[in-house]
């Protein structure tokens, strides 16, 4: 059974957050994004795939080739997420440090 990945797990590899990083540039297609990368054209296929399974990427036919590019709702839905824990450590900070102030 297939299932979508995490989109946090997504990101746990590093040649997959380098691709995110080119993409956060323009929109571009698997050939392009191979350029000057230690990976063949299939593996940068195979990532692009986990990126678009965990809703980070977004792809549209333009001729032969496809074109990826971020998909914004996908990274708003981790900024959401890490703001949530953010504002629960800093929650947490203020308390210790009001109380040690005590």
């Amino acid at each position: 059974m297939s299932h979508a990945a995490s989109p946090l797990a997504a990101l746990g590899d590093p040649m997959r957050r380098t691709l995110l990083e080119r993409l956060a540039e323009r929109p571009q297609s698997v050939g392009e994004l191979a350029e000057g990368l230690p990976v063949t054209r299939p593996a940068v296929s195979q990532h692009l795939k986990v990126l678009k399974e965990a809703s980070l990427v977004t792809d549209r036919a333009e001729g032969t080739r496809r074109v990826y590019q971020i998909d914004p709702a996908g990274l708003a839905a981790i900024r959401q997420w890490l703001d949530q824990h953010w504002e629960r450590a800093m929650a947490g900070f203020a308390a210790a440090a009001e109380e040690r102030g005590k």
